[in-house]
Parts: structure tokens; sequence; C-alpha cells
């Protein structure tokens, strides 16, 4: 199986889905069409099909600090968290 995609987005400001969609869109080749809603996502990074960049890999990393998005109570930023969890090709990292 190929290396996994790492995608670092510590010390980024991400203070809601939106500025977290901005900020994977790049790194994880994210074509324009892509709907940025947690159904898209999971399409992305499960079903696959969405990113070549991302099936090219055994699994997505995403690194990022358990704030903003990711704070404590944040729902938007829990359901995307949950998301990870249940996916099998892909993880989320939380550093504090």
């Amino acid at each position: 199986m190929a290396d996994d995609l790492v995608v670092d987005l510590r010390g980024r400001d991400l203070a809601d889905l939106d500025a977290f969609w901005d900020a994977v869109a790049e790194p994880c080749g994210l074509p324009g069409w892509f709907g940025r809603n947690l159904d898209a996502w999971w399409d992305t990074v499960e079903s696959r099909g969405v990113s070549p960049l991302i099936d090219a890999h055994g699994a997505l990393v995403v690194r990022a600090e358990a704030a903003g998005v990711f704070a404590p109570g944040n729902e938007d930023g829990e359901r995307l968290a949950r998301l990870f969890t249940e996916a099998t090709r892909a993880r989320l990292e939380l550093s504090q």
C-alpha cells in the first residue's frame, strides 16, 4: 500500500469549517467542484474517486490543533472529528 498523505495544519487558524476546507483544498488536491461539506469529505476520504492525490495514498492523516473548529464543544468540529473516527483510510491527529 502506498504511504500515507500527511497534511499538517498545525499553526493554521482553523476558526470554522470554511477555514478547514480552505486549508485542505490544495494539499489534498481537491477539485474546484468539491462540495465543502461532510458528505463530500466522506466521499473523498473513504469512498475515494474525488482526489487522485488522496487516492494515490494508503491513508490521509490530517494533523491539527485542538482549537478553533476542533476546540472542545465546537459542534462542527466534533462532527468532522467523528467522521475521521469512522473512516478506515483517514485519521485526524489533534495536538494541544
